[in-house]
């Protein structure tokens, strides 16, 4: 069905609501995918808090543009559908890396991190980036590592001279 002039007005002004918010995005070339999959794609990406979009190229150059996501424009070519990940960058690549794991036929074509165009093959890198939750817990991890070694070590002081008090009333009984 093709769309009028309306809209295709009303298609790039929400993608690029969309693009001009998102911390990264994804394009994949979804040729090959049956209808079952494609929907397996989109649970997947709804249960992560991604947005995919399939969109016509020359809407989606348009959409793009002066936006954060427009990196990604040189990759849009043939029928692709456009991930967008409004708070964690790695999500988007996360849900396409775990697709690939079972659906061979998605081709991802690149990612767009905070403006940079990241290839393809960087997609292990990007999906293996800590969550905000994950990075959050780690840097408290770090923080408190100093404190509980300090409270080990002064624990461990009364349970020396307890070790070494026993010690000596067993050598003189």
């Amino acid at each position: 069905m093709a769309l009028n002039l309306e809209a295709k007005k009303a298609v790039v002004e929400q993608v690029n609501s969309v693009a001009s918010t998102a911390v990264s995005v994804g394009v994949a070339e979804y040729r090959g995918l049956t209808v079952e999959q494609m929907t397996n794609l989109r649970a997947a990406a709804l249960d992560s808090d991604v947005l995919l979009r399939v969109v016509k190229n020359t809407l989606a150059k348009r959409a793009l543009a002066k936006t954060v996501c427009e990196c990604v424009t040189p990759v849009l070519s043939g029928p692709v559908i456009l991930g967008f990940s409004q708070e964690d960058p790695g999500a988007v690549a996360r849900v396409f890396k775990d697709f690939l794991k079972e659906n061979e036929d998605l081709v991802v074509k690149g990612l767009g991190v905070s403006g940079e165009f990241v290839d393809a093959d960087q997609l292990k890198r990007i999906a293996s980036l800590p969550t905000k939750d994950q990075a959050i817990s780690m840097l408290m991890a770090l923080m408190l590592a100093p404190t509980e070694k300090l409270a080990r070590t002064l624990n461990e002081i009364p349970s020396k001279v307890t070790r070494v008090v026993s010690a000596v009333r067993e050598q003189k009984q």
